[in-house]
């Protein structure tokens, strides 16, 4: 059976060894987070913090923080919920296998919402903004945050929880301009349900209605994170998951709230009317920085009896959030490449930060009568993945063809890069699409919002034999003198500090000029860095500089390149500019004295001890 609340899964875990208790008083500012970074770097337990400094309430996180604990909280659904995604990407499988489907039948019937009394249990009290956790994840963040919400709207057009969506988007509980326990912050990007919400409440001139809720039956944050199938209510597939109806009831002002919630804090957000938001700490590894997002007018904090605050940490991958996606992966694996003709796998890759990066897999069958193959349909598959949902916001696309090598997967990194880098044609491969949307998040590109993408598509038989090492007598010149290879055909230079687009262009004429007589048939790519060390140390570290530090029509150079009819190509090495620009955000750098405590909590008699 699904869990009631929040607390019952708290109790399932601990029961049965998924959980530990601080006691002892710990601080909201860095502390708590710094905790919860360590814990789930070592796979541990969830968290519940029992005496928060500044707040009553108790809080937990890392709640999801493996796939074998998500898993476990949802032990008795997972399966069922696998074969509804499947049945919604192929409803005639219900025909062809009736007996089959008709347990899932009965989920799908019992999971719609259920509209309850107003004696709910989030119903028990109110408080404010001030009393809840003000829990501060990095130094340079602009105030406290809700990191982990489920923020819910309703349709102007078509009002009604059927028609709302419930998303996960960051919310800013004080600091900067807000007004305390009155104003809060609503931090949402491109490609997100509420945008359609808010516009249309805007066309009206009318407030938006914004609940926020926090806590409550586990399915319900994972229901806020899930990229569902078109016409799906987020509502439905809680209920779906957790095995319990997503019960509800409209207040006096006429806010949507969870019954089941533990926090649900309602509010409305007026035409136009924005204040500086951030910076927040965020999932690429950098902070996010300050921009004007909609400003939220508090209206109500309620809360049950026995509430617990739930909050999460990112930061550079891998964090909870990572898990998150192995659990959405693992629900809806199957569900896009069902949408995308000829798609077989994609992956929005995690080390980069999700959306930077997507490794895809798709058939190559346009030409089968010729010898030589090409890509060709891989084309066409990219931009289809390119133009759908959030997939839209990345940057690079590496697509392979599945002829070329049946076994390939797209999540296992080194192998995925040297299928690509062994065929890759430099001449013809790269494509580019400019001036056009990235994720909020990435500062790598031209403004907010703004950058460029490349799809990089691969077919046909290996074209070259990639060099594991340096042939004796390799040299560079100066300024580039720092060289180490990351894996087979890569290549990465450290070169000084990134000034001005003009230095690299001058820096670039001498390497170019060094290496256009030099055999590099085995180095297809070559990724300047601001240390050659860090970036080829470990797979991660080389996705992660070279995909969140460049921006595609910046920053990708090339050894003997040329443009010919608006293609542009080269003949040697293909080179990345993955150094820090003036205009990226600060990498995320912990605290060392908040360190220094979380050390000791790790000592024999301490909270973490054997955990950390």
């Amino acid at each position: 059976m699904g869990y009631p609340s929040l607390q019952a899964c708290i109790t399932d875990l601990e029961k049965n060894g998924h959980l530990i208790r601080i006691q002892e008083e710990v601080d909201p500012y860095l502390q708590m987070s710094a905790i919860h970074l360590r814990v789930y770097e070592h796979q541990g337990p969830a968290i519940l913090f029992e005496n928060i400094k500044g707040s009553k309430f108790p809080a937990i996180s890392n709640l999801f923080g493996t796939l074998d604990r998500s898993r476990f909280i949802f032990r008795d659904t997972l399966d069922k919920i696998k074969t509804l995604v499947d049945l919604k990407t192929d409803p005639m499988k219900a025909f062809k296998r009736p007996f089959s489907y008709a347990n899932v039948a009965l989920t799908a019937l019992s999971a719609l919402p259920m509209k309850t009394g107003k004696s709910a249990p989030v119903n028990f009290g109110r408080t404010q903004i001030s009393a809840l956790p003000q829990v501060i994840n990095w130094p340079m963040d602009g105030g406290p945050f809700v990191t982990m919400p489920q923020v819910y709207t309703e349709d102007a057009d078509k009002p009604g929880i059927m028609n709302a969506n419930l998303g996960m988007y960051r919310i800013q509980l004080g600091g900067n301009e807000y007004v305390l326990d009155k104003e809060i912050g609503l931090h949402y990007q491109l490609h997100r349900g509420i945008g359609v919400h808010q516009t249309k409440a805007n066309a009206k001139g009318q407030p938006l209605k914004v609940s926020i809720f926090v806590g409550g039956p586990p399915s319900h944050p994972v229901a806020a994170v899930m990229p569902l199938p078109e016409g799906l209510s987020e509502m439905t597939f809680a209920g779906a998951l957790g095995n319990r109806r997503f019960r509800y009831f409209y207040d006096a002002e006429g806010f949507c709230i969870s019954a089941d919630a533990d926090f649900v804090i309602t509010g409305t957000v007026m035409p136009h009317e924005n204040k500086p938001e951030g910076p927040f700490g965020d999932h690429l590894g950098y902070y996010s920085l300050q921009h004007p997002f909609p400003l939220m007018k508090v209206h109500n904090v309620y809360h049950r009896k026995d509430a617990i605050w739930s909050f999460t940490v990112v930061g550079r991958p891998p964090q909870e959030d990572t898990s998150f996606g192995a659990l959405i992966h693992e629900i809806t694996g199957s569900a896009l490449p069902s949408e995308i003709p000829g798609l077989h796998a994609v992956n929005a890759v995690d080390a980069a930060g999700v959306h930077p990066l997507l490794f895809a897999i798709g058939s190559e069958r346009y030409t089968p009568y010729l010898k030589e193959r090409r890509p060709q349909e891989i084309l066409t598959i990219a931009n289809h993945i390119l133009g759908k949902n959030q997939l839209s916001l990345a940057k690079y696309l590496f697509i392979a063809a599945k002829e070329d090598d049946t076994t390939l997967d797209i999540n296992n990194i080194a192998a995925f890069l040297k299928h690509v880098l062994e065929r890759i044609d430099l001449t013809r491969d790269l494509h580019f699409y400019t001036r056009t949307t990235i994720d909020t998040l990435d500062y790598s590109g031209s403004g907010l919002n703004s950058g460029s993408k490349v799809a990089i598509a691969v077919a046909g038989e290996v074209k070259r034999e990639l060099w594991t090492e340096l042939p004796s007598g390799f040299s560079l010149p100066r300024p580039f003198n720092i060289f180490k290879m990351a894996m087979p055909g890569v290549l990465c230079i450290e070169i000084p500090k990134f000034i001005h687009e003009d230095d690299i262009v001058d820096a670039l004429g001498i390497l170019d000029d060094h290496l256009k007589d030099v055999d590099l048939s085995g180095i297809p790519l070559m990724v300047l860095c601001d240390d050659a060390g860090f970036t080829a140390q470990t797979i991660n570290n080389l996705i992660w500089v070279t995909f969140t530090r460049s921006n595609p029509s910046h920053d990708i150079y090339g050894i003997r390149s040329f443009t010919e009819h608006k293609h542009w190509g080269c003949h040697g090495p293909l080179i990345i500019n993955a150094r820090i620009k003036p205009h990226h955000a600060p990498e995320l750098i912990k605290d060392p004295e908040v360190e220094k405590l979380v050390d000791k909590m790790g000592e024999k008699g301490g909270s973490l001890y054997g955990i950390i």
